[in-house]
């Protein structure tokens, strides 16, 4: 296997490498769970779209737009997704990007179809919504990002204001039933009703920080604040929320590797390892962060460490880029569980982050250059 280091190639175009390994390896129609409108698909292709974004390769945007159209028939039906979950509503982010460049109204039905699914989640008794509806009374931070952007984007582009104070609200709220004082981490979830085995019987808390659940936080938080006006008090709330929460997790990051631990707090502890996806994720938040004037400048080396030591775990097979030390998709549950998760390569949550830091490095280099 080859190596390389970050200093080979500008980020975009580890993006592209990225995109063309997974494009070798999978048919659009083919990405697993194939047949499904999950957010697996949702995450990785988001992060193809903002590659595409910004090197404006034609086959990226044919292939976002094989998938969906893989699984939205010619009425705008999606016959295979979830509405009582929202990870099944996550890859809808796409539709408005498709509905942009082709006008064509299946995209805008099939948003007219995902979107109120979110309204319409069952709540705990403090308004929060359900992470699923098979999941009662539980709240995940996942879902800020499964939930979040696709509604503050519908509430922007279709004059449905009350989109956006649904997100504004589940932010904050979820910030207020989630975070530690003492750390300043999230934890993972809350159940309402103290039943779930990880939950706390007092405060019905999960037990620890899991790395990718909070990452998600930071990457939703400021994918929605492009859509609240900068003049309204919530727009400085949650970039509040998105700063203090930054802070706390730069405190975390491992001084050697520069990546985070898949349980964030407890770097060293037996069991414990360094894991890729939530690395990215806090990656590509202090960049955008600091270049849409959340954090200051100096927090820039934190995600220069981090997009660096990224770079320097991935290999390569021929072709093939690989990213590896993936956490596959993860339930709640206590130290033990998270520590014993097994690991996968190019797994699509993985290649999704990796996209999505990739983009935002280059963004800021960008900037910074003129």
């Amino acid at each position: 296997m080859a190596h390389y280091t970050y200093k080979d190639y500008k980020p975009v175009e580890y993006a592209k490498m990225a995109c063309d390994t997974m494009m070798r390896k999978f048919r659009a129609e083919d990405l697993p769970p194939k047949g499904r409108f999950h957010y697996h698909q949702g995450v990785f292709l988001s992060g193809m779209q903002k590659t595409y974004d910004l090197c404006k390769d034609q086959r990226y945007y044919d292939y976002i737009k094989a998938w969906v159209d893989s699984i939205i028939d010619e009425n705008g039906e999606i016959h295979t997704f979830d509405p009582g979950q929202m990870d099944d509503v996550q890859p809808g982010i796409l539709l408005f990007f498709l509905y942009g460049k082709t006008g064509d109204g299946r995209y805008k039905k099939a948003l007219d179809t995902l979107v109120p699914c979110v309204m319409n989640l069952p709540r705990t008794p403090e308004g929060g919504l359900w992470h699923k509806d098979c999941c009662p009374n539980q709240m995940w931070l996942d879902g800020l990002y499964m939930g979040g952007p696709i509604c503050a984007e519908y509430a922007f582009r279709f004059h449905q204001p009350e989109y956006l104070e649904l997100v504004i609200e589940q932010a904050l709220l979820m910030e207020k039933m989630t975070r530690d004082e003492k750390t300043g981490l999230w934890y993972h979830a809350y159940d309402a009703s103290r039943k779930m085995p990880w939950a706390d019987p007092e405060t019905g808390l999960s037990s620890e920080f899991w790395g990718r659940s909070i990452g998600w936080v930071p990457v939703a938080v400021l994918d929605d604040l492009e859509f609240v006006p900068k003049n309204r008090q919530e727009y400085k709330e949650l970039g509040r929320l998105v700063h203090d929460l930054l802070t706390a997790v730069i405190r975390y990051q491992d001084p050697e590797s520069g990546l985070w631990y898949q349980v964030v707090d407890k770097g060293g502890q037996k069991g414990n390892w360094l894991e890729t996806s939530c690395s990215c994720l806090f990656t590509a938040a202090i960049a955008r962060a600091v270049r849409v004037g959340l954090l200051d400048k100096g927090s820039l080396d934190y995600a220069k460490k981090g997009f660096e030591g990224v770079i320097d775990r991935l290999k390569w097979e021929g072709q093939d880029l690989l990213v590896d030390h993936i956490c596959v998709g993860t339930g709640v549950g206590d130290y033990k569980h998270y520590c014993r998760r097994p690991t996968s390569t190019n797994d699509l949550h993985g290649m999704g982050a990796f996209l999505i830091m990739c983009a935002e490095i280059e963004a800021i280099a960008q900037k910074l250059n003129h």
